[in-house]
């Protein structure tokens, strides 16, 4: 004999499978976004909620349970205007393309990443504070605009002198974006991040905090220190390597046969995990 959720198993029809998969999707795309944000605690918090609600009418705790339901109706207006940020996050990812739109030859596009990369160590060798934005699927026209446009070939001299103290455009943020640099002197929105080391200033929280927006990529290079770290997903990693540097780059660009071949020198140290 069948027990029951055997026997409701035959009366499935293959748009129940389409159904349940699709809601299935959903909410692991849902709880993908949030994980590892500040709102994954807020849900916690939501989902005790509802198992509060629940135990108070099994147990016919109805005082509990009105004061619960008023709650829960006017947070609902709340619970848009704080996850405003996730919600926004959502939509962007939906209507995102493919990562790189463009494609360019991998010569010309390992030849791009070795520009960057010389001058990130430059600028870490001579303790050049610097803030280089790599976007990826998320837009980030908004705060391009908050900066100067430049659509301009990636180089090692212009960004250089982009960062250089005496140059107006050195206070603030360089945007690249489809292989060109788009933007600088941008202007981003700090991290909240109460687990940032105490050392780090204004231009390690800009960097962590527009990859905790969105899927770019942040590298920034110390004055203090000259170590350059690597922020994405709201985490940063400082004190890259050489070779780390490179290594990610290619695999962020797409260089399929990456050959690391030093071009300057720059103390580095170990890389520490942060955010």
């Amino acid at each position: 004999m069948n027990s029951p959720p055997l026997e409701m198993l035959r009366y499935l029809t293959w748009s129940d499978c389409v159904d349940i998969l699709a809601v299935s999707c959903l909410i692991y795309y849902g709880l993908s976004l949030l994980s590892g944000t500040r709102a994954a605690n807020l849900l916690k918090g939501i989902g005790l909620v509802f198992l509060v609600k629940v135990l108070s009418n099994r147990f016919g705790l109805y005082s509990l349970e009105w004061l619960i339901n008023i709650f829960m109706t006017l947070g609902v207006a709340a619970l848009v205007i704080i996850f405003q940020p996730e919600l926004r996050r959502a939509l962007e990812h939906l209507g995102r393309g493919g990562i790189l739109p463009i494609r360019l030859p991998q010569d010309q596009v390992a030849n791009m990443v070795v520009e960057l990369e010389s001058a990130l160590l430059r600028l870490a060798a001579t303790r050049t504070g610097a803030l280089v934005i790599l976007e990826q699927r998320t837009g980030l026209r908004d705060y391009c605009e908050t900066g100067v446009l430049l659509n301009a070939q990636i180089s090692e001299r212009l960004l250089l002198t982009i960062f250089h103290h005496l140059t107006p455009l050195h206070d603030g943020a360089v945007i690249i974006s489809r292989y060109r640099i788009e933007a600088a002197s941008c202007f981003l929105p700090l991290s909240q991040s109460t687990e940032l080391a105490l050392e780090l200033g204004t231009r390690h929280r800009a960097g962590l905090g527009i990859t905790e927006i969105s899927d770019a990529v942040a590298l920034v290079v110390s004055e203090e220190t000259g170590h350059i770290s690597w922020a994405e997903g709201g985490k940063m990693t400082r004190g890259l390597g050489q070779k780390d540097l490179h290594l990610r780059l290619c695999k962020l660009f797409g260089v399929l046969d990456p050959e690391y071949k030093p071009v300057g020198a720059v103390d580095a140290e170990a890389p520490q995990k942060v955010g």
